[in-house]
């Protein structure tokens, strides 16, 4: 009989598990990311490779077609869920569960960009995805620029006030 306090633990929470553990030491951890970056990056040159197919499967059928671990499948999965088109149900989803890879060319590119991926937003694939160098420095500042805040002048105390008025900040909106 199994223990009620034992939670079960889905693909994804146990991946992250995995991935995210406190108990690892730098090293570990590093080599763990090491050898999943590489991975990860074999997988990324075989889809960019023919763009025009969308990869459907089985999580686990995914993980064998592309020869890796069922639980690194899921860590792939996880990072590119939010560049498709269709998002899979990674939350909840098994490995028998159906997932597919079709996605957004541009935003997979900017969300490498996002997670300083320099790995994979420097494949060689990109100059046949997106031919025109000028459109990827586009995106790449389009991404980069998302999170800069651009704070507004300081409005001094005895300029004019920016509503309009024609009074000194100090006696308007500046009370």
């Amino acid at each position: 009989m199994e223990n009620q306090n034992e939670k079960e633990y889905t693909l994804l929470e146990t991946w992250r598990g995995l991935a995210y553990a406190s108990q690892k030491t730098q090293r570990e951890s590093d080599m763990f990311w090491a050898n999943y970056f590489n991975l990860e990056k074999g997988i990324y040159e075989q889809i960019l490779a023919t763009p025009d197919t969308v990869v459907t499967g089985t999580v686990k059928e995914l993980a064998s077609k592309y020869n890796v671990e069922l639980l690194i499948m899921v860590g792939f999965l996880d990072g590119i869920n939010d560049s498709l088109k269709n998002p899979n149900p990674i939350e909840e989803m098994t490995e028998d569960t159906e997932v597919n890879l079709g996605y957004d060319i541009e935003l997979l590119y900017k969300n490498m960009v996002e997670a300083k991926a320099e790995w994979l937003y420097t494949l060689d694939a990109w100059n046949s995805l997106i031919p025109d160098e000028n459109r990827r420095k586009e995106l790449y500042k389009e991404q980069k620029s998302s999170h800069t805040v651009v704070k507004d002048k300081k409005i001094g105390r005895n300029e004019p006030c920016p509503c309009g008025s024609g009074k000194k900040y100090k006696f308007c909106c500046g009370k």
